[in-house]
């Protein structure tokens, strides 16, 4: 008996040792943020306080992208990539079968707690935190009715109607699982996941920030258009019927203002959450990291919404800081957002799991590598397939037997297309062989040309989607078999 109760004691004290240094961990995560609506990323109209100070007191990555999505949800694929450091094939929104980054932290002697939106099931959500408090399943709601459920000990849910605004509602739940730590004995590290709605419509900014920004004084973006050149696949979608067509310059300055309005209430929110971790001493022994699941179109290219491949949709924002992480750096690697898991967890010194597609950007937070990867893959559905290098960057439509060749060095926004140029064939044809070795290597079994073309005119008048068009249910089963 005294025998076991010694051992019993060992290893509970081995087990403490071994968390003995490990970082805590916070993550925020924005919802619908484009990379540029940032005052860090030298947008100088948005006010960001606090997102902007995280940034100079750590690194800020400027080519960021989710990878995308089967589906027109494309926030629960790409919160399923971030939270498991699996690509867009090798993965499912429920996460079903696959150990998320809180699970292993968890597993490994974490305090792991979540609130906020979490559009991948309820079951991986119980795997993966050991409390949960005011957590959304779905997409998205009206940001001052939430329905939230709170997660027991026992693994049950109990659920209520949020009273307040999202962000703060959101923000109060991370603020108090940070008060109750710190007045803890704080023997474990944490892990604190807070998932905001914001910015995601409906743009409703709470009392204030509606006119925080007037709509006047809001500049359009430089690729904005009334009507996008094509269909594209997805152009009367939920988002993109939000305003009506063509895009009138009124109705974009209107929404990019309540747009803007919500992402500086989010800061807010924000402030307020690493005031609370300063002001309980954790700051030092905390990496926060802050990222969006996706960014929007709101105008440009004459799109509202998040289904395409263009650059103001698949960039993210995406900051780490912390202990051990220069401070004030800009790191122009190509990364994804499922490259945060297996960088965390090897700042945790934890080793990734089976299955983990992302890459560690530790040693290029480090300044010891420029880069993790030479190139990025993005995809959306059936409809588009695109590839990036440090330079050139490619757009396939294999349903409309289309393609676009923009050089980002020259035309950051995207607005000449290139592929029918002579003088580009080369680069051309190596940027397409280039988005089919992507394609071999993530398990994108989708031909680039379909038997089937589709008309590339658009009538936006009916605003509706054709009878025949796939629905993603369709899709998913046709097209892909996610691994688990």
């Amino acid at each position: 008996m005294i025998r076991s109760l010694v051992l019993l004691v060992l290893a509970f004290s081995l087990a403490q040792a071994s968390l003995a240094g490990k970082p805590n961990i916070l993550i925020l995560l924005s919802d619908d943020q484009r990379a540029d609506a940032l005052g860090a990323a030298g947008n100088p109209r948005i006010r960001t306080p606090s997102i902007d100070a995280l940034a100079r007191r750590g690194v800020l990555f400027s080519n960021a992208y989710y990878m995308g999505s089967y589906h027109a949800a494309v926030c629960a694929p790409s919160r399923a990539m971030l939270l498991s450091g699996r690509s867009l094939y090798h993965v499912n929104d429920a996460l079903e079968g696959i150990p998320t980054l809180p699970q292993l932290l968890r597993t490994a002697g974490y305090e792991s707690f979540g609130t906020g939106k979490w559009h991948n099931g309820e079951a991986s959500f119980a795997a993966s935190f050991s409390a949960g408090k005011d957590v959304f399943f779905g997409g998205m709601s009206d940001h001052t009715s939430v329905p939230v459920r709170d997660l027991h000990s026992d693994g049950t849910y109990s659920g209520t109607t949020s009273k307040g605004f999202s962000s703060t509602v959101f923000a109060d739940a991370a603020i108090d699982f940070l008060t109750t730590y710190a007045a803890g004995d704080q023997s474990s590290p944490f892990f604190a996941y807070v998932a905001f709605t914001a910015p995601h419509d409906p743009r409703t900014p709470p009392t204030g920030y509606q006119v925080m920004y007037r709509p006047e004084e809001m500049t359009l973006p430089q690729d904005f258009m009334p009507l996008h050149p094509f269909h594209n696949g997805w152009m009367t979608g939920r988002d993109e019927q939000l305003a009506p067509w063509p895009r009138s310059p009124a109705v974009i300055r209107s929404q990019s203002a309540e747009y803007y309005g919500l992402i500086s209430h989010l800061d807010y929110e924000i402030g307020r959450i690493i005031r609370c971790l300063e002001g309980a001493g954790l700051r030092e022994r905390t990496i926060i990291v802050f990222a969006s699941d996706n960014g929007l179109s709101l105008g440009s290219h004459g799109l509202l919404g998040k289904q395409n491949l263009y650059e103001h949709s698949t960039r993210v924002p995406l900051i780490v800081a912390g202990p051990g992480i220069p401070a004030g750096q800009v790191r122009e690697a190509l990364v994804y957002l499922h490259d945060v898991a297996p960088s965390l967890l090897e700042m945790a010194d934890i080793p990734p799991p089976a299955g983990t597609d992302g890459r560690s950007l530790v040693s290029v937070l480090q300044g010891e590598s420029v880069s993790v990867r030479s190139s990025l893959f993005t995809s959306f559905e059936i409809y588009q397939r695109a590839v990036r290098d440090d330079r050139w960057k490619l757009i396939r439509y294999p349903r409309l037997h289309h393609t676009q060749l923009f050089d980002l060095e020259n035309d950051p926004w995207e607005l000449k297309n290139l592929a029918d140029s002579s003088a580009h064939r080369e680069t051309f044809a190596r940027m397409m062989e280039l988005l089919l070795e992507w394609q071999r290597a993530s398990d994108d079994t989708l031909s680039l040309t379909s038997c089937v073309r589709d008309p590339m005119a658009f009538d936006p008048s009916p605003f509706k989607r054709s009878p025949d068009r796939h629905q993603p249910e369709d899709i998913i089963k046709k097209y892909f078999t996610p691994q688990r």
